[in-house]
């Protein structure tokens, strides 16, 4: 998940190899905005909204999965078999690095998105919340016009423009009070839309649950990423690390859901491909064959 400052001084193109990794940090929170859903009031309201959509949507394919393990005879466990290795041939080494990703967040990331959320006011989590997510809504809109949904690009622009004057660079949301609804897209959405397939799950080293198509939206929006223009590699950075921050914060509610399953691995797996399908038919995906 997904997805999504103030006073900056220019704009310039992106200087190249400096930026990337505060553009691939935005990439991924634009990412998990998507895949999290979050509503546009912010504040704790927001991370608990954001937890429960994990949550539920982890849970309800725990719950099939118990099921199915309950009643399933052996030919169609041999069939569960066989679609989990077209869709994940990579299996072990994504596992591998699964565990390093776990590893790493348990001791660095975690801890640092504990503290943001125990320590940081409400108000300026808030704030920060809005300003980032303003400056995702250009990008939004882009892949909303490449989707062929004109109107909802318009929206997205819109409230771009609305909150960036009305909202004093962002720091407020008044484009959703005006009913602005917030989107969330990505280019890894937009290359479902065009039906370009899936291809094979992928756990990326630092950056979690992907799989080929994703990937490639990923290293766009990385490219695209209206923080990687900013003038000043402090500033940008800075931007990058609060935003990953405040995410990671976010999903801290469902933390233990993921303790107690009984294969976190599995679990994300499937909550994320179920997830971004859902995103791809906006919420309304046909029924398997």
């Amino acid at each position: 998940m997904t997805g999504s400052y103030d006073a900056p001084s220019r704009v310039r193109p992106l200087p190249g190899l400096r930026a990337i990794g505060a553009a691939a940090v935005l990439a991924v929170a634009l990412a998990v905005e998507g895949c999290a859903a979050l509503p546009a009031d912010g504040g704790s309201v927001g991370a608990q909204s954001a937890a429960s959509a994990a949550i539920g949507a982890a849970g309800a394919v725990s719950a099939g999965s118990a099921t199915r393990g309950a009643e399933t005879d052996p030919n169609d466990v041999e069939g569960d078999r066989a679609s989990r290795a077209a869709r994940d041939p990579f299996e072990p080494v994504n596992r591998g690095i699964s565990r390093f990703n776990d590893t790493l967040d348990g001791w660095v990331f975690r801890p640092v998105a504990t503290f943001y959320d125990r320590y940081t006011p409400e108000v300026f989590q808030m704030i920060a919340r809005n300003v980032l997510s303003n400056l995702l809504d250009p990008y939004i809109g882009l892949n909303n016009f490449l989707q062929g949904k004109p109107a909802a690009g318009f929206s997205d622009l819109g409230r771009f423009l609305f909150n960036t004057t009305f909202g004093f660079f962002g720091f407020a949301d008044p484009a959703s009070d005006a009913g602005l609804e917030k989107h969330r897209e990505d280019f890894g959405q937009t290359l479902g839309v065009w039906g370009v397939e899936t291809g094979p799950y992928l756990v990326l080293p630092f950056f979690g649950p992907s799989n080929l198509r994703d990937g490639i939206g990923f290293g766009v929006d990385a490219y695209a990423a209206l923080i990687g223009r900013f003038d000043s590699v402090r500033f940008r950075n800075s931007l990058a690390g609060l935003q990953f921050v405040d995410v990671r914060a976010q999903l801290l509610p469902a933390d233990r859901l993921l303790n107690d399953a009984l294969d976190r691995y599995t679990l994300v797996r499937d909550t994320y491909l179920q997830r971004r399908r859902n995103l791809v038919f906006d919420g309304d995906p046909p029924d398997d064959d």
